[in-house]
């Protein structure tokens, strides 16, 4: 049984006498009908009409037309008084219905309180699978962009790596290139130095076969170049600096070019032949630096450059 249905059999019984009300008041309107048309047709009678026309003895004049002052309007009417509603009685009160209607409404609240109460459960378990679901892709999300970092950092790597390796492999290239370059120079500038050494050589060959004496005046060869005296003299002014204290094998020397000012001031040095101790080479280049002036030869002269070499068992 529906629910439309069930209201109806508990709905109150029709009042009695709606047959008879129905009748009455159609008749009613019946005669009310007779009663127009019978008004409509006594007033269609046609009217008796007549005219006339006045006329004095004595012509008289006309007094001015009255000038009507129009009356001052009047007040609306008051509103008609409200009709009164007359209220049909209640019916009588049914307890069984009273009953029966409220255990249908119960029982509708009850459906609608558990419908209420399953349709929140559902959703919440919607929202339970929607966390869930946002959960599980927060951590797919995480582990993708996880796997993507270490991509990342591993290309990274890889690149970093391969710049070190072409950085090195230039650095190589140009330390290689550098060597090579120092070689060069390194040996041009040996050859330059042996070719000085052996000018200096044999200038000194010419010299110690000189025949002229301290007080001989001329252009020989043992007047040009310095005097016999004049290396002994440098070795003594130098050798005092040199501050030295390690045990060498050996008695190999240190070959030292200095190059002077007119005046004697030491303006450079250049270590030409290394006697295999650093050490040993280091103490003759510094007590130069500190010596600053060589002596001047008997005539006065500084010779410029001077290749001078120390022994450290000398």
């Amino acid at each position: 049984m529906s629910a439309q249905a069930q209201h109806l059999e508990f709905a109150p019984p029709p009042p009695p006498g709606t047959g008879r009300s129905l009748t009455l008041a159609l008749f009613v309107h019946g005669l009310l009908l007779v009663a127009l048309t019978a008004g409509i047709q006594w007033n269609q009678d046609m009217p008796l009409s007549a005219e006339a026309e006045l006329w004095a003895a004595v012509p008289v004049a006309a007094a001015p037309k009255l000038v009507e002052v129009e009356p001052p309007p009047l007040p609306p009417p008051p509103p008609p008084a409200p009709k009164e509603v007359v209220k049909p009685p209640p019916p009588a009160p049914d307890r069984e219905a009273d009953i029966a209607l409220a255990k249908k409404r119960k029982q509708l609240e009850d459906e609608k309180k558990l419908q209420q109460a399953k349709e929140a459960e559902r959703r919440q378990e919607e929202l339970k699978k929607a966390e869930l679901k946002k959960a599980e892709q927060k951590k797919a999300d995480e582990k993708k962009a996880k796997l993507k970092a270490e991509e990342d950092k591993r290309q990274l790597d890889a690149k970093r790596e391969e710049e070190r390796k072409d950085k090195e492999r230039k650095d190589k290239e140009a330390k290689k290139l550098q060597a090579q370059k120092e070689a060069k120079q390194t040996a041009e500038e040996a050859k330059k130095i042996e070719a000085m050494r052996n000018d200096n050589m044999k200038r000194m060959a010419g010299l110690a076969g000189a025949t002229g004496g301290d007080n001989a005046s001329g252009s020989a060869q043992r007047s040009a170049g310095p005097s016999d005296s004049y290396g002994g003299r440098i070795r003594a002014r130098i050798k005092p600096n040199i501050v030295f204290t390690e045990e060498v094998v050996g008695n190999a020397p240190a070959e030292v070019e200095v190059r002077c000012a007119p005046d004697g001031t030491i303006v450079g040095k250049k270590l030409v032949q290394s006697s295999g101790n650093a050490a040993w080479d280091n103490a003759v280049l510094k007590a130069i630096d500190k010596t600053e002036v060589l002596p001047r030869d008997v005539d006065g002269r500084v010779h410029s450059p001077l290749l001078i070499s120390f022994r450290p068992k000398d």
